[in-house]
């Protein structure tokens, strides 16, 4: 399963959460985010044994192919309202939905993405908001789904526990502020999603 803490902005929270069982790191790119980190101050931090993955909202395909070259990224996490034709060639991708109560998940079975991440609703927020959706209607998807939005050490084992993903995501309530983490809840977390996937 992908236990993945996004918004790493520097090598000490990247190495927390590697310590505490993180298996994927996310990385902002979208500049009007506040934990927008550089594409050079990403290719940095070391993150070895772990997916390294780009948050991008509405970028260009060759934009984003290049910040992958730069920072080393193994998957595109898109945001924005982009089709498949605005995917970068060769690289894999991840496609952020925010759910609603009007959400189409049959719109989703059609993605040629290798997984959909679903987000809670946050106006014009991007990685971070912090809202948690109706799991239940995760659950039953024919896709690999990565859950976000609200998650942490206090729900993320009923989120697993209901929608049955392939993954989870979490950032802002994981933090002391935005684009900084508190090692304690992050730990928790991972912890906690990890005990979820016990039998």
């Amino acid at each position: 399963m992908i236990l993945k803490v996004c918004g790493i902005t520097n090598q000490g929270d990247a190495d927390a959460a590697m310590g505490s069982g993180a298996t994927a790191l996310g990385f902002n790119f979208y500049p009007m985010s506040p934990r927008y980190i550089a594409p050079e101050l990403a290719a940095t931090l070391a993150t070895p044994g772990v997916l390294r993955v780009g948050v991008f909202v509405d970028e260009a395909p060759a934009e984003i192919a290049q910040i992958a070259r730069i920072a080393a990224l193994d998957v595109a996490q898109l945001h924005g309202d982009e089709s498949p034709a605005d995917y970068p060639a060769g690289m894999r991708v991840w496609k952020a939905a925010r759910v609603s109560e009007d959400f189409d998940f049959a719109r989703m079975e059609q993605c040629p993405a290798e997984a959909i991440l679903l987000d809670g609703p946050a106006a014009q927020l991007y990685g971070g908001a912090g809202v948690p959706f109706d799991w239940r209607l995760a659950r039953g998807a024919h896709r690999r789904i990565i859950v976000a939005g609200g998650l942490d050490a206090s729900n993320v084992g009923r989120a697993i526990g209901l929608a049955q993903p392939w993954g989870v995501d979490a950032c802002s309530r994981i933090e002391s502020s935005p684009g900084i983490k508190d090692h304690t809840k992050m730990t928790e977390f991972l912890l906690a999603a990890q005990a979820a996937l016990r039998p």
